[in-house]
Protein backbone atom coordinates (compact mmCIF):
# COMPACT_ATOMS: atom_id res chain seq x y z
CA UNK A 1 0.00 0.00 0.00
CA UNK A 2 1.53 3.40 -0.36
CA UNK A 3 2.75 5.37 2.08
CA UNK A 4 -0.36 7.79 3.44
CA UNK A 5 -0.23 11.19 1.23
CA UNK A 6 1.03 14.46 3.30
CA UNK A 7 -0.63 17.89 3.24
CA UNK A 8 -3.54 18.35 0.92
CA UNK A 9 -3.06 15.95 -1.75
CA UNK A 10 -4.84 13.16 -0.70
CA UNK A 11 -6.14 14.78 2.37
CA UNK A 12 -9.47 12.32 3.19
CA UNK A 13 -12.00 14.87 4.90
CA UNK A 14 -10.89 17.55 1.67
CA UNK A 15 -10.98 14.99 -0.78
CA UNK A 16 -14.38 14.48 0.46
CA UNK A 17 -15.17 18.75 0.01
CA UNK A 18 -13.43 18.58 -3.33
CA UNK A 19 -15.51 15.25 -4.30
CA UNK A 20 -18.83 16.48 -3.00
CA UNK A 21 -18.74 20.28 -4.89
CA UNK A 22 -18.28 18.08 -8.20
CA UNK A 23 -21.66 15.81 -7.28
CA UNK A 24 -23.61 18.68 -6.08
CA UNK A 25 -23.70 19.54 -9.57
CA UNK A 26 -25.00 16.59 -11.25
CA UNK A 27 -27.48 15.95 -8.20
CA UNK A 28 -29.02 19.54 -8.44
CA UNK A 29 -29.46 19.03 -12.08
CA UNK A 30 -31.48 16.04 -11.86
CA UNK A 31 -34.43 18.33 -10.67
CA UNK A 32 -33.41 21.76 -10.46
CA UNK A 33 -34.39 21.71 -14.35
CA UNK A 34 -37.36 20.46 -14.21
CA UNK A 35 -38.46 24.29 -12.40
CA UNK A 36 -37.15 25.27 -15.95
CA UNK A 37 -38.83 23.55 -18.64
CA UNK A 38 -41.62 25.69 -18.42
CA UNK A 39 -39.94 28.86 -19.05
CA UNK A 40 -37.63 27.22 -21.82
CA UNK A 41 -40.96 25.44 -23.67
CA UNK A 42 -42.32 29.43 -23.75
CA UNK A 43 -38.81 31.10 -24.57
CA UNK A 44 -37.59 28.94 -27.40
CA UNK A 45 -41.34 27.82 -28.83
CA UNK A 46 -41.16 24.26 -27.75
CA UNK A 47 -43.22 21.14 -28.08
CA UNK A 48 -44.06 19.42 -24.87
CA UNK A 49 -42.50 16.37 -26.52
CA UNK A 50 -39.11 18.66 -26.89
CA UNK A 51 -39.53 19.71 -23.09
CA UNK A 52 -39.86 15.80 -21.93
CA UNK A 53 -36.23 14.99 -24.13
CA UNK A 54 -35.14 17.54 -22.03
CA UNK A 55 -35.26 15.49 -18.98
CA UNK A 56 -35.13 12.45 -20.93
CA UNK A 57 -31.77 12.63 -22.90
CA UNK A 58 -30.22 12.96 -19.76
CA UNK A 59 -31.38 10.66 -17.78
CA UNK A 60 -30.62 8.18 -20.65
CA UNK A 61 -27.22 9.12 -21.21
CA UNK A 62 -26.50 8.79 -17.28
CA UNK A 63 -27.72 5.42 -17.10
CA UNK A 64 -26.44 4.02 -20.03
CA UNK A 65 -23.31 5.31 -19.11
CA UNK A 66 -22.60 4.98 -15.40
CA UNK A 67 -21.19 1.61 -15.36
CA UNK A 68 -18.77 2.17 -18.00
CA UNK A 69 -17.68 5.52 -16.53
CA UNK A 70 -16.66 3.47 -13.60
CA UNK A 71 -14.75 0.93 -15.44
CA UNK A 72 -12.99 3.99 -17.37
CA UNK A 73 -11.60 5.34 -13.45
CA UNK A 74 -10.80 2.09 -12.44
CA UNK A 75 -8.80 1.83 -15.45
CA UNK A 76 -7.45 5.12 -16.19
CA UNK A 77 -7.75 6.13 -12.49
CA UNK A 78 -10.29 8.17 -10.63
CA UNK A 79 -8.82 11.24 -10.42
CA UNK A 80 -8.95 11.95 -14.24
CA UNK A 81 -12.05 10.74 -15.01
CA UNK A 82 -13.41 12.91 -11.91
CA UNK A 83 -11.49 16.07 -13.32
CA UNK A 84 -12.95 15.14 -17.07
CA UNK A 85 -16.45 14.67 -15.72
CA UNK A 86 -16.22 18.03 -13.84
CA UNK A 87 -14.71 20.43 -16.95
CA UNK A 88 -17.03 18.81 -19.50
CA UNK A 89 -20.35 18.92 -17.30
CA UNK A 90 -19.62 22.83 -16.76
CA UNK A 91 -18.67 23.12 -20.02
CA UNK A 92 -21.79 21.32 -21.30
CA UNK A 93 -24.05 23.47 -19.10
CA UNK A 94 -22.68 26.48 -20.57
CA UNK A 95 -23.33 25.73 -23.72
CA UNK A 96 -26.80 25.00 -22.75
CA UNK A 97 -27.28 28.56 -21.38
CA UNK A 98 -26.12 29.94 -24.89
CA UNK A 99 -28.29 27.88 -27.07
CA UNK A 100 -30.69 29.28 -28.77
CA UNK A 101 -32.55 26.50 -29.87
CA UNK A 102 -33.79 23.18 -27.99
CA UNK A 103 -32.53 20.76 -30.36
CA UNK A 104 -28.80 22.48 -28.85
CA UNK A 105 -30.53 22.44 -25.72
CA UNK A 106 -31.42 18.24 -25.66
CA UNK A 107 -28.14 17.59 -27.61
CA UNK A 108 -25.82 19.42 -24.81
CA UNK A 109 -28.32 17.94 -21.90
CA UNK A 110 -27.32 14.52 -23.52
CA UNK A 111 -23.43 15.60 -23.32
CA UNK A 112 -24.55 16.83 -19.58
CA UNK A 113 -25.54 13.18 -19.03
CA UNK A 114 -22.64 11.61 -20.14
CA UNK A 115 -19.85 13.82 -18.38
CA UNK A 116 -22.29 13.41 -14.91
CA UNK A 117 -21.57 9.45 -15.04
CA UNK A 118 -17.90 10.01 -15.36
CA UNK A 119 -18.21 11.98 -12.23
CA UNK A 120 -20.23 10.03 -9.90
CA UNK A 121 -18.86 7.11 -9.82
CA UNK A 122 -15.51 8.39 -9.83
CA UNK A 123 -16.52 10.31 -6.16
CA UNK A 124 -16.99 7.08 -5.06
CA UNK A 125 -14.04 5.27 -6.17
CA UNK A 126 -11.95 8.30 -4.66
CA UNK A 127 -13.98 8.05 -1.28
CA UNK A 128 -12.65 4.09 -1.22
CA UNK A 129 -9.18 4.35 -2.06
CA UNK A 130 -8.70 7.74 0.67
CA UNK A 131 -10.40 6.77 3.76
CA UNK A 132 -9.84 3.95 6.14
CA UNK A 133 -12.47 1.43 6.79
CA UNK A 134 -13.75 2.94 10.02
CA UNK A 135 -14.43 6.42 8.19
CA UNK A 136 -15.81 5.26 5.12
CA UNK A 137 -18.99 5.34 6.56
CA UNK A 138 -19.08 8.88 7.80
CA UNK A 139 -17.76 9.88 4.42
CA UNK A 140 -20.77 8.73 2.75
CA UNK A 141 -22.79 9.64 5.08
CA UNK A 142 -21.74 13.03 4.25
CA UNK A 143 -21.52 11.90 0.17
CA UNK A 144 -25.31 11.04 0.73
CA UNK A 145 -26.20 14.32 2.54
CA UNK A 146 -25.15 16.62 -0.32
CA UNK A 147 -26.89 13.98 -3.15
CA UNK A 148 -30.18 14.18 -0.63
CA UNK A 149 -30.23 18.04 -0.01
CA UNK A 150 -29.01 19.09 -3.88
CA UNK A 151 -31.32 16.28 -5.18
CA UNK A 152 -34.38 18.43 -3.14
CA UNK A 153 -33.35 21.40 -3.26
CA UNK A 154 -33.11 21.96 -6.71
CA UNK A 155 -36.65 22.97 -6.77
CA UNK A 156 -36.47 26.01 -4.63
CA UNK A 157 -32.72 27.15 -6.09
CA UNK A 158 -34.40 26.50 -9.37
CA UNK A 159 -37.53 28.58 -8.89
CA UNK A 160 -35.72 31.43 -7.56
CA UNK A 161 -33.03 31.62 -10.57
CA UNK A 162 -35.95 30.95 -13.09
CA UNK A 163 -38.31 33.56 -11.02
CA UNK A 164 -35.48 36.50 -10.12
CA UNK A 165 -32.80 35.91 -13.07
CA UNK A 166 -33.41 33.90 -16.12
CA UNK A 167 -33.72 29.76 -17.45
CA UNK A 168 -30.33 30.26 -18.87
CA UNK A 169 -29.20 31.44 -15.06
CA UNK A 170 -29.92 27.56 -13.96
CA UNK A 171 -27.40 26.10 -16.29
CA UNK A 172 -25.21 28.76 -16.28
CA UNK A 173 -24.78 28.38 -12.72
CA UNK A 174 -22.68 25.12 -13.19
CA UNK A 175 -19.89 26.99 -14.50
CA UNK A 176 -18.57 28.87 -11.66
CA UNK A 177 -19.10 25.91 -9.16
CA UNK A 178 -17.78 23.81 -11.84
CA UNK A 179 -14.10 26.00 -12.17
CA UNK A 180 -14.21 25.63 -8.20
CA UNK A 181 -14.20 21.55 -8.56
CA UNK A 182 -11.71 21.51 -10.72
CA UNK A 183 -9.67 23.98 -8.78
CA UNK A 184 -10.03 22.21 -6.02
CA UNK A 185 -9.73 18.89 -7.63
CA UNK A 186 -5.81 20.03 -9.16
CA UNK A 187 -5.08 20.63 -5.56
CA UNK A 188 -6.49 18.47 -3.50
CA UNK A 189 -7.56 14.66 -5.32
CA UNK A 190 -4.68 12.15 -5.12
CA UNK A 191 -4.57 9.09 -7.98
CA UNK A 192 -5.05 5.85 -6.91
CA UNK A 193 -4.88 2.78 -8.99
CA UNK A 194 -5.21 -0.69 -7.53
CA UNK A 195 -1.88 -2.86 -8.33
CA UNK A 196 -4.70 -5.60 -10.69
CA UNK A 197 -6.36 -2.72 -11.66
CA UNK A 198 -8.10 -3.45 -15.32
CA UNK A 199 -5.54 -2.90 -18.56
CA UNK A 200 -8.13 -3.94 -21.36
CA UNK A 201 -11.58 -3.04 -21.94
CA UNK A 202 -14.45 -5.57 -22.59
CA UNK A 203 -15.75 -3.38 -25.50
CA UNK A 204 -18.49 -5.75 -26.65
CA UNK A 205 -19.48 -6.15 -23.20
CA UNK A 206 -20.07 -2.54 -23.50
CA UNK A 207 -22.25 -2.66 -26.18
CA UNK A 208 -24.44 -4.95 -24.78
CA UNK A 209 -24.84 -3.72 -21.89
CA UNK A 210 -25.48 -0.66 -22.97
CA UNK A 211 -27.85 -1.10 -25.46
CA UNK A 212 -29.73 -3.16 -23.02
CA UNK A 213 -30.03 -0.53 -20.47
CA UNK A 214 -31.21 1.84 -23.14
CA UNK A 215 -34.10 -0.72 -24.60
CA UNK A 216 -35.01 -1.02 -20.80
CA UNK A 217 -35.06 2.68 -19.96
CA UNK A 218 -36.54 4.08 -22.77
CA UNK A 219 -39.41 1.44 -22.68
CA UNK A 220 -39.58 2.90 -18.99
CA UNK A 221 -39.69 6.76 -20.57
CA UNK A 222 -42.00 6.04 -23.54
CA UNK A 223 -44.53 2.81 -22.29
CA UNK A 224 -47.30 5.19 -21.44
CA UNK A 225 -47.06 6.86 -24.20
CA UNK A 226 -46.88 4.30 -26.12
CA UNK A 227 -49.16 1.96 -24.11
CA UNK A 228 -47.74 -1.17 -21.57
CA UNK A 229 -48.75 -3.34 -23.54
CA UNK A 230 -48.00 -2.40 -27.31
CA UNK A 231 -45.43 -4.19 -29.80
CA UNK A 232 -43.33 -1.30 -29.53
CA UNK A 233 -43.03 -0.79 -25.52
CA UNK A 234 -43.22 -4.90 -25.35
CA UNK A 235 -40.41 -5.05 -28.25
CA UNK A 236 -37.74 -2.42 -26.19
CA UNK A 237 -38.11 -4.67 -22.99
CA UNK A 238 -37.46 -7.80 -25.02
CA UNK A 239 -34.66 -6.52 -26.87
CA UNK A 240 -33.60 -5.23 -23.24
CA UNK A 241 -33.61 -8.74 -21.86
CA UNK A 242 -31.89 -10.22 -24.71
CA UNK A 243 -28.98 -7.84 -24.12
CA UNK A 244 -28.32 -8.32 -20.56
CA UNK A 245 -28.81 -12.57 -21.26
CA UNK A 246 -25.60 -12.22 -24.08
CA UNK A 247 -24.03 -9.78 -21.41
CA UNK A 248 -23.77 -12.26 -18.87
CA UNK A 249 -23.27 -14.85 -21.06
CA UNK A 250 -20.01 -12.81 -22.63
CA UNK A 251 -19.32 -11.55 -19.22
CA UNK A 252 -18.47 -15.35 -18.26
CA UNK A 253 -15.95 -16.02 -21.26
CA UNK A 254 -13.68 -12.31 -21.83
CA UNK A 255 -10.21 -12.56 -19.75
CA UNK A 256 -11.22 -8.68 -17.98
CA UNK A 257 -14.79 -8.71 -18.06
CA UNK A 258 -17.11 -5.49 -17.68
CA UNK A 259 -18.22 -6.55 -14.15
CA UNK A 260 -16.91 -9.91 -13.02
CA UNK A 261 -20.24 -11.95 -12.53
CA UNK A 262 -18.80 -13.45 -9.23
CA UNK A 263 -19.08 -10.23 -7.86
CA UNK A 264 -22.86 -10.68 -7.26
CA UNK A 265 -21.48 -14.17 -5.61
CA UNK A 266 -21.44 -11.75 -2.37
CA UNK A 267 -24.63 -12.09 -1.41
CA UNK A 268 -24.88 -8.57 0.70
CA UNK A 269 -23.41 -6.57 -2.93
CA UNK A 270 -26.54 -7.87 -4.51
CA UNK A 271 -29.17 -7.38 -1.56
CA UNK A 272 -27.47 -3.84 -1.84
CA UNK A 273 -27.91 -3.71 -5.26
CA UNK A 274 -31.50 -4.32 -5.05
CA UNK A 275 -31.70 -2.61 -2.42
CA UNK A 276 -31.01 0.74 -3.68
CA UNK A 277 -33.34 0.18 -6.34
CA UNK A 278 -36.49 -0.32 -4.48
CA UNK A 279 -35.41 2.54 -2.62
CA UNK A 280 -34.90 5.05 -5.64
CA UNK A 281 -38.57 3.20 -6.92
CA UNK A 282 -40.32 4.76 -4.12
CA UNK A 283 -38.40 7.53 -3.31
CA UNK A 284 -38.34 9.20 -6.68
CA UNK A 285 -41.30 7.38 -7.91
CA UNK A 286 -43.17 9.03 -4.76
CA UNK A 287 -41.45 12.46 -5.08
CA UNK A 288 -42.61 13.13 -8.50
CA UNK A 289 -46.47 13.46 -7.62
CA UNK A 290 -45.32 15.66 -4.44
CA UNK A 291 -44.60 18.41 -6.43
CA UNK A 292 -47.35 17.86 -8.67
CA UNK A 293 -49.71 17.90 -5.35
CA UNK A 294 -48.19 20.80 -3.51
CA UNK A 295 -48.25 22.97 -7.30
CA UNK A 296 -51.18 22.13 -8.75
CA UNK A 297 -53.63 21.18 -6.06
CA UNK A 298 -52.41 23.09 -2.97
CA UNK A 299 -51.80 26.07 -5.57
CA UNK A 300 -48.27 26.60 -4.64
CA UNK A 301 -45.79 28.28 -6.66
CA UNK A 302 -42.51 26.25 -7.43
CA UNK A 303 -40.42 28.51 -4.34
CA UNK A 304 -43.30 27.87 -2.21
CA UNK A 305 -42.95 23.80 -2.93
CA UNK A 306 -39.94 23.97 -2.63
CA UNK A 307 -39.91 24.91 0.80
CA UNK A 308 -42.75 22.73 1.69
CA UNK A 309 -40.26 20.00 1.13
CA UNK A 310 -37.09 21.55 3.58
CA UNK A 311 -38.71 18.90 6.27
CA UNK A 312 -37.31 15.98 3.63
CA UNK A 313 -34.19 18.07 2.91
CA UNK A 314 -33.30 18.96 6.67
CA UNK A 315 -34.09 15.45 7.83
CA UNK A 316 -31.78 13.71 5.19
CA UNK A 317 -28.77 16.59 5.70
CA UNK A 318 -28.72 16.17 9.61
CA UNK A 319 -29.41 12.29 9.40
CA UNK A 320 -27.25 11.19 6.67
CA UNK A 321 -23.84 11.68 9.04
CA UNK A 322 -25.66 10.21 12.15
CA UNK A 323 -26.53 7.54 9.88
CA UNK A 324 -23.09 7.05 8.89
CA UNK A 325 -21.77 6.66 12.39
CA UNK A 326 -24.72 4.02 13.05
CA UNK A 327 -23.55 2.19 10.46
CA UNK A 328 -20.08 2.43 11.65
CA UNK A 329 -20.87 1.15 14.89
CA UNK A 330 -23.60 -1.45 14.66
CA UNK A 331 -23.09 -2.41 10.96
CA UNK A 332 -25.49 -1.86 7.90
CA UNK A 333 -28.42 -4.29 8.64
CA UNK A 334 -29.96 -2.56 11.67
CA UNK A 335 -29.98 1.32 9.93
CA UNK A 336 -31.09 -0.43 7.02
CA UNK A 337 -34.43 -2.29 8.02
CA UNK A 338 -35.07 0.73 10.10
CA UNK A 339 -34.84 3.18 7.52
CA UNK A 340 -36.99 1.36 4.66
CA UNK A 341 -39.66 0.44 7.53
CA UNK A 342 -39.83 4.55 8.34
CA UNK A 343 -39.86 5.02 4.78
CA UNK A 344 -42.77 2.68 4.25
CA UNK A 345 -44.24 4.19 7.56
CA UNK A 346 -44.35 7.57 6.10
CA UNK A 347 -45.41 6.57 2.07
CA UNK A 348 -48.42 4.93 4.39
CA UNK A 349 -48.71 8.14 6.11
CA UNK A 350 -48.82 9.64 2.33
CA UNK A 351 -51.29 7.51 0.76
CA UNK A 352 -53.71 9.53 3.65
CA UNK A 353 -53.10 12.84 2.08
CA UNK A 354 -56.09 14.94 0.91
CA UNK A 355 -57.30 18.12 -0.77
CA UNK A 356 -57.47 19.76 2.32
CA UNK A 357 -53.98 18.48 4.00
CA UNK A 358 -52.72 21.00 6.48
CA UNK A 359 -48.73 22.09 6.41
CA UNK A 360 -47.71 20.59 9.63
CA UNK A 361 -49.43 17.11 8.67
CA UNK A 362 -47.07 17.09 5.53
CA UNK A 363 -44.34 17.83 7.25
CA UNK A 364 -44.42 15.36 9.64
CA UNK A 365 -44.39 12.93 7.10
CA UNK A 366 -41.99 14.50 4.72
CA UNK A 367 -39.57 14.59 7.67
CA UNK A 368 -40.10 11.06 8.64
CA UNK A 369 -39.61 9.94 4.89
CA UNK A 370 -36.10 12.17 5.32
CA UNK A 371 -35.57 10.25 8.17
CA UNK A 372 -36.02 6.58 6.68
CA UNK A 373 -34.10 7.58 3.50
CA UNK A 374 -30.61 8.88 4.69
CA UNK A 375 -29.35 5.65 6.73
CA UNK A 376 -30.57 3.65 3.10
CA UNK A 377 -28.86 5.78 0.94
CA UNK A 378 -25.72 5.58 3.04
CA UNK A 379 -25.71 2.53 4.40
CA UNK A 380 -26.60 0.82 0.80
CA UNK A 381 -23.53 2.35 -0.92
CA UNK A 382 -21.54 1.49 1.69
CA UNK A 383 -22.48 -1.78 1.03
CA UNK A 384 -22.60 -1.91 -2.40
CA UNK A 385 -18.63 -0.42 -2.76
CA UNK A 386 -17.65 -2.06 0.56
CA UNK A 387 -18.09 -5.69 -0.69
CA UNK A 388 -16.60 -4.91 -4.27
CA UNK A 389 -12.81 -5.46 -4.42
CA UNK A 390 -10.55 -2.05 -4.59
CA UNK A 391 -9.72 -2.48 -7.74
CA UNK A 392 -13.36 -2.60 -8.97
CA UNK A 393 -14.62 0.25 -6.91
CA UNK A 394 -14.95 2.48 -9.75
CA UNK A 395 -17.67 -0.39 -11.42
CA UNK A 396 -19.39 -1.00 -7.72
CA UNK A 397 -20.11 2.85 -7.59
CA UNK A 398 -21.19 2.51 -11.65
CA UNK A 399 -23.50 0.04 -10.30
CA UNK A 400 -25.08 1.92 -7.41
CA UNK A 401 -25.54 5.09 -9.25
CA UNK A 402 -27.39 2.78 -12.06
CA UNK A 403 -29.60 1.05 -9.37
CA UNK A 404 -30.50 4.49 -8.32
CA UNK A 405 -31.76 5.73 -12.01
CA UNK A 406 -33.06 2.32 -12.64
CA UNK A 407 -34.97 2.53 -9.84
CA UNK A 408 -36.21 5.82 -9.97
CA UNK A 409 -37.07 5.45 -13.84
CA UNK A 410 -39.35 2.33 -12.65
CA UNK A 411 -40.78 3.70 -9.84
CA UNK A 412 -41.99 7.04 -12.32
CA UNK A 413 -43.20 4.46 -14.52
CA UNK A 414 -45.10 2.06 -12.52
CA UNK A 415 -46.66 4.66 -10.36
CA UNK A 416 -47.18 6.60 -13.31
CA UNK A 417 -49.66 3.48 -14.69
CA UNK A 418 -51.16 3.35 -11.04
CA UNK A 419 -52.17 7.02 -11.05
CA UNK A 420 -53.06 6.57 -15.33
CA UNK A 421 -55.24 3.44 -14.31
CA UNK A 422 -56.99 5.38 -11.55
CA UNK A 423 -57.79 8.40 -12.96
CA UNK A 424 -59.56 6.50 -15.92
CA UNK A 425 -61.57 4.47 -13.90
CA UNK A 426 -62.39 7.40 -11.30
CA UNK A 427 -62.74 10.41 -13.64
CA UNK A 428 -65.61 9.19 -15.41
CA UNK A 429 -67.66 8.16 -12.90
CA UNK A 430 -66.68 11.28 -10.93
CA UNK A 431 -67.22 14.00 -13.35
CA UNK A 432 -70.69 12.24 -13.85
CA UNK A 433 -71.25 12.67 -10.45
CA UNK A 434 -70.82 16.06 -9.96
CA UNK A 435 -73.38 16.96 -12.50
CA UNK A 436 -71.01 17.97 -15.55
CA UNK A 437 -72.66 15.67 -17.79
CA UNK A 438 -70.75 12.41 -19.74
CA UNK A 439 -67.18 12.36 -20.14
CA UNK A 440 -65.96 9.64 -22.76
CA UNK A 441 -63.61 9.93 -26.17
CA UNK A 442 -61.29 12.88 -27.04
CA UNK A 443 -62.40 14.58 -24.29
CA UNK A 444 -62.23 12.11 -21.39
CA UNK A 445 -58.38 11.60 -22.87
CA UNK A 446 -57.52 15.29 -22.54
CA UNK A 447 -59.02 16.02 -19.41
CA UNK A 448 -56.96 12.58 -17.86
CA UNK A 449 -54.08 14.05 -19.21
CA UNK A 450 -54.53 17.31 -16.91
CA UNK A 451 -55.70 15.64 -13.83
CA UNK A 452 -52.87 12.87 -14.10
CA UNK A 453 -50.64 15.87 -12.75
CA UNK A 454 -53.25 17.67 -10.28
CA UNK A 455 -54.20 20.69 -12.88
CA UNK A 456 -57.93 21.37 -13.26
CA UNK A 457 -59.16 20.76 -17.03
CA UNK A 458 -61.48 24.03 -16.88
CA UNK A 459 -62.89 25.07 -20.35
CA UNK A 460 -61.87 28.59 -21.89
CA UNK A 461 -65.37 30.94 -20.39
CA UNK A 462 -66.74 28.59 -18.04
CA UNK A 463 -69.03 29.86 -15.08
CA UNK A 464 -66.94 30.41 -11.81
CA UNK A 465 -69.44 27.78 -10.29
CA UNK A 466 -68.78 25.40 -12.79
CA UNK A 467 -64.57 25.72 -13.05
CA UNK A 468 -65.08 25.08 -8.97
CA UNK A 469 -67.22 22.40 -9.69
CA UNK A 470 -64.35 20.61 -12.29
CA UNK A 471 -61.36 21.73 -10.26
CA UNK A 472 -62.96 19.72 -7.40
CA UNK A 473 -63.78 16.90 -9.23
CA UNK A 474 -59.77 17.01 -10.78
CA UNK A 475 -58.13 17.45 -7.32
CA UNK A 476 -60.22 14.33 -5.83
CA UNK A 477 -59.49 11.90 -8.59
CA UNK A 478 -55.44 13.05 -8.58
CA UNK A 479 -55.27 12.39 -4.86
CA UNK A 480 -57.30 9.16 -5.15
CA UNK A 481 -54.75 7.91 -7.81
CA UNK A 482 -51.79 9.61 -5.84
CA UNK A 483 -53.10 7.64 -2.74
CA UNK A 484 -52.93 4.57 -4.65
CA UNK A 485 -49.40 5.20 -6.02
CA UNK A 486 -48.53 5.94 -2.45
CA UNK A 487 -49.68 2.81 -1.01
CA UNK A 488 -47.60 0.53 -4.00
CA UNK A 489 -44.58 2.85 -2.82
CA UNK A 490 -45.29 1.21 0.78
CA UNK A 491 -45.48 -1.70 -0.44
CA UNK A 492 -42.24 -1.69 -2.32
CA UNK A 493 -40.67 0.00 0.63
CA UNK A 494 -41.37 -3.16 3.10
CA UNK A 495 -40.17 -5.88 0.55
CA UNK A 496 -36.77 -3.55 0.75
CA UNK A 497 -36.66 -3.74 4.53
CA UNK A 498 -37.01 -7.36 4.19
CA UNK A 499 -34.06 -7.54 1.70
CA UNK A 500 -32.07 -5.08 3.87
CA UNK A 501 -32.09 -8.44 6.32
CA UNK A 502 -29.02 -9.75 3.87
CA UNK A 503 -27.23 -6.86 3.75
CA UNK A 504 -23.96 -6.69 5.96
CA UNK A 505 -20.81 -4.84 6.40
CA UNK A 506 -18.41 -4.90 3.04
CA UNK A 507 -15.32 -7.38 3.76
CA UNK A 508 -13.39 -5.55 1.01
CA UNK A 509 -13.33 -2.34 2.67
CA UNK A 510 -9.79 -2.09 3.60
CA UNK A 511 -8.00 0.76 5.03
CA UNK A 512 -6.98 3.88 2.26
CA UNK A 513 -4.26 5.38 1.94
CA UNK A 514 -5.43 8.43 3.86
CA UNK A 515 -5.62 6.69 6.92
CA UNK A 516 -1.99 8.74 8.32
CA UNK A 517 -4.47 11.81 8.28
CA UNK A 518 -7.51 11.25 10.32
Amino acid sequence: MPAPAKGLRGHPWLTLFAVAIGVMMVALDGTIVAIANPAIQHDLDASLQDVQWITNGYMLALAVSLITAGKLGDRFGHRQTFLIGVVGFGAASGAIGLSHSVTFVIAFRVLQGLFGALLMPAALGLLRATFPAEKLNMAIGIWGMVIGASTAGGPILGGVLVEHVSWQSVFFINVPVGAIALVLGLLILRDHRAENAPRSFDILGIVLLSVAMFCMIWALIKGSEYGWGSGRTLGFIAAAVICFVLFALWETKVREPLIPLGLFRSVPLSAGTVLMILMAFAFMGGLFFVTFYLQNVHGMSAVDSGLHLLPLTGMMIVASPVAGALITKLGPRVPLVGGMVCTAVAMFGMSRLTIGTDTVTMSIWFALLGLGLAPVMVGATEVIVGNAPIELSGVAGGLQQAGMQVGGSLGTAVLGAVMSSQISSKLPENWTAAGLGKLEGAPLSQASSAVSVGAAPVPPGAKPEVAAKIAGVAHDTFVSGMSSAFTVAGIVAVVAAAVAMFTKRGENAEAGVGAGHI
